[in-house]
């Protein structure tokens, strides 16, 4: 299926990643990881502007309280970006250090339907294929916990069902290739009764970055495939979506209507690639509408 796809102009990603509508501010936030960057984009106006972290950000949920809620290198942290281009960041948990140890750091990452924030943890060196990873939950009221979820390579794909009693995961490392599903205890805030929703070995890309739409169909960006696939809750693909870019990373839903998807993408050659498609960030509309995300319940 073709769609038109629209890029943003004057941005270029290393590894372009967590895109998030904030709706009370009417405008798409996402980050760059290796460099350190919280892009923003006005929707209305399309201004730009970005804060750089005191280290690497991996994923980023809006919070009630007008701030956002980030997974980074040494844990979850409370931000808040200054009008005046300062940005202001505060731990608020962190595994312990056998589980959070040199070469790694968060990646994926989102808000249940609750308001409860979720990311997991990664090995960075792909290639090293270590299986320590894990999934960690994080509350006002109850701090960190975790990891409810270990043996991961490269944790990702993180999504909720409209009604949030299903929980989706991926793991996107190439020796895996698998999205798991759970049913989600929206009370107690945990995932149980794993099973395989799709096993995209030998399949058209990884299974990275991920979105639930209103019809609670799954939207996977397939990594090295340079599409982004849907899936319905029985795991048939019925849409696939070609991108100018290979190596799409992460979508998500987003605009007054909750009708455009937005993409972001990975650039294997990193800062130095700036004028190709790779490491862009492209908007296009489905034809179907997103879930509104629940803000971080702060």
């Amino acid at each position: 299926m073709s769609v038109a796809v629209e890029r943003i102009s004057g941005v270029h990603c290393a590894t372009g990643e967590s895109p998030l509508w904030h709706a009370g501010e009417a405008a798409w936030y996402w980050v760059d990881i290796p460099a350190r960057r919280i892009w923003r984009m006005d929707h209305a106006s399309s201004a730009l502007r970005y804060w750089t972290a005191p280290e690497m950000v991996a994923c980023i949920a809006a919070s009630s309280n007008g701030s956002l809620i980030a997974g980074m290198e040494t844990g979850i942290f409370h931000l808040v970006p200054g009008e005046d281009g300062t940005l202001d960041a505060r731990r608020l948990g962190a595994p312990a250090p056998v589980e959070l140890g040199e070469g790694m750091r968060f990646n994926d990452g989102r808000c249940d339907r609750q308001g409860r924030f979720w990311s997991g943890t990664m090995f960075m060196d792909m290639g090293a294929a270590r299986a320590i990873g894990g999934l960690y939950r994080y509350s006002a009221a109850g701090g960190l916990h975790g990891p409810v979820i270990g043996n991961l390579l490269t944790q990702n794909g993180l999504a909720w069902s409209p009604d949030g009693h299903t929980m989706y995961l991926s793991d996107s490392h190439p020796q895996r290739r698998i999205v798991w599903a759970y049913d989600y205890d929206i009370d107690a805030g945990l995932p149980h009764g794993e099973r395989v929703f799709l096993d995209l070995t030998g399949q058209k890309g990884r299974p990275d970055g991920a979105a639930v739409d209103a019809d609670g169909c799954y939207w996977t960006c397939a990594n090295d495939g340079g599409v982004v696939q849907r899936f319905t809750p029985a795991g048939t693909l019925d849409r696939e979506l070609a991108l100018p870019m290979a190596k799409p990373s992460m979508c998500a839903f987003g605009g007054p209507a909750l009708d455009v998807l937005l993409v972001t993408s990975i650039d294997p050659a990193g800062a130095g690639n700036p004028g190709g498609d790779a490491g862009s960030v492209v908007m296009l509309r489905p034809g179907v509408q997103g879930m509104a995300e629940t803000p971080f319940a702060a």
